[in-house]
């Protein structure tokens, strides 16, 4: 949103998340429970990204071991990158998701001590974080980059087409 010059005010959530199911509606559902706990009398904005591979949603590593195992899975294959959107105004919510396709190069021993020694991939789905360090694990993707970062601005865009030329309150 600072990257779009957009103002903003981050609150946190303390929503309950769902873990299992369809991860389009994983995360669309998480983005909604999210905007929907906000008290807010402005714009409130929920995002929710998932990282999928073979059906199987991953969400943030509980510790070092749970993202070695799941780098290690992601290593050498393709996995999706989901985002839920939610958009909550005047009593109206509207829901969006967009996905990316991420493909990871095969990762040695070395090179998960070397990423997970950064700890940036703490509070991270699937455990990295592509516009950081975690760029060094990615071989190539197909789609919105700035979803895998976590925004994607499309598909915001697409629900807030006015957001950029607006003179509103904050976004919450």
């Amino acid at each position: 949103m600072q990257q779009l010059g957009v103002d903003f005010d981050v609150v946190v959530s303390d929503a309950e998340e769902l873990t299992d199911g369809d991860p389009v509606e994983v995360a669309i559902e998480n983005a909604r429970r999210k905007a929907l706990s906000i008290d807010a009398t402005a714009l409130v904005l929920g995002v929710d990204t998932v990282v999928v591979l073979d059906g199987m949603i991953y969400g943030k590593p509980a510790d070092a071991h749970e993202a070695r195992s799941t780098l290690s899975q992601l290593s050498g294959r393709v996995h999706e990158v989901v985002s839920g959107i939610a958009v909550v105004e005047g009593g109206e919510t509207r829901t969006a998701s967009a996905t990316t396709r991420v493909t990871f190069r095969p990762l040695d021993p070395a090179t998960l001590d070397w990423y997970l020694a950064t700890e940036e991939w703490r509070e991270r789905a699937g455990g990295y974080a592509i516009q950081g360090r975690g760029a060094a694990l990615v071989a190539g993707i197909e789609g919105d980059y700035l979803n895998v970062v976590g925004l994607p601005v499309p598909t915001l865009l697409e629900l807030l087409p006015g957001i950029l030329h607006s003179g509103a309150a904050p976004l919450r």
